[in-house]
């Protein structure tokens, strides 16, 4: 098979989710439909929680950068999809496509971070309600959100210089409808040996690590919440966790799901559908799920819908 450098490469083809001509349009509605609720299901906490004075703690601030990521790595996928089925154009620029990786893979592990990051400040102020305000300065809760964002961009960056030592062949296909790093890395004729092993090793840290400590948090706070005599404050500190058990059971079950499809099925474009599960309905649903089951959050969007309808 003949190959050539990285360098000569201009431009990879995403063949999306179907080559269906007739599916086309309704799967550019469908995904602008999500990618708009999502923008502005995101954009509604964030404005909430920077007008209510009430929710500047810290578990809003990292709510509120939560929700900013998502609107990110949304941004990073949906919009090239909607422009080549627009366009009729399968194409996507090298560099645009390396541009892409290294996007999803920042802010989707970003994301990872900041549950992890929110678990723990549960985990404060439940298990340790005085020293709650203490524990969880600003400078603490700056602190842990520039390193969520420094190891973030360190694990990007990683990954895409080395997808720049590759060189790929003349089929320069990619079943899917973003540049994934697996997929990309498939289509490489250079050895690949290092580039697996790098991505099992950061796999296996960046999403162990964060993994284990919201289980950590939430194996003290169930013990703390159980030794509580009364049934209303277990029934209160439950409650103030259940919106991020919800988007971690979300996060964290999409992902596993989209693995086991992986490893089962032998159909690149079946793991890209599965794909979209971790890669849009997270971002969709979690302005969802505080917004619904929140209920310090559903007043301030009320109060926010309310003000600006005045105006």
């Amino acid at each position: 098979m003949e190959a050539r450098n990285q360098t000569a490469v201009s431009e990879f083809l995403l063949l999306g989710l179907t080559e269906d001509p007739d599916l086309q349009p309704i799967l550019f509605v469908l995904f602008l439909s999500m990618y708009l609720v999502t923008i502005l299901g995101n954009l509604l906490i964030i404005l909430a929680i920077s007008s209510d004075p009430h929710l500047h703690t810290p578990m809003y601030f990292f709510l509120a950068n939560l929700s900013l990521t998502d609107i990110c790595l949304s941004s990073s996928t949906i919009p090239k999809m909607l422009v080549n089925i627009l366009t009729q154009n399968k194409s996507i620029t090298y560099t645009a496509c390396l541009t892409q990786v290294c996007f999803v893979l920042v802010f989707g592990g970003l994301e990872n971070c900041l549950l992890a990051v929110m678990a723990y400040d549960r985990y404060v102020a439940i298990c340790h309600p005085l020293r709650y305000t203490v524990i969880m300065n600003p400078w603490l809760c700056g602190l842990l959100m520039l390193f969520s964002l420094l190891i973030s961009l360190v694990d990007g960056l990683l990954h895409t210089l080395m997808v720049l030592r590759l060189s790929f062949c003349t089929a320069l296909e990619i079943p899917h409808f973003f540049c994934e790093l697996a997929q990309i890395i498939k289509l490489a004729c250079s050895d690949i040996f290092v580039d697996n092993i790098l991505i099992y090793v950061v796999a296996c840290l960046f999403g162990g690590i964060p993994f284990s400590g919201i289980i950590f948090s939430y194996v003290h706070i169930v013990s703390s919440v159980l030794r509580m005599p009364s049934s209303e404050g277990k029934h209160k500190a439950f409650s103030t966790c259940g919106s991020h058990l919800s988007v971690v059971s979300l996060f964290y079950g999409t992902a596993f799901g989209v693995y086991i499809s992986s490893a089962v099925s032998d159909s690149p474009r079946k793991t890209a559908v599965a794909s979209v599960m971790y890669t849009v309905v997270p971002q969709l649903m979690n302005s969802f799920v505080y917004g619904l089951r929140n209920k310090d959050m559903k007043e301030a969007l009320r109060t926010l819908i309310s003000g600006r309808a005045v105006l």
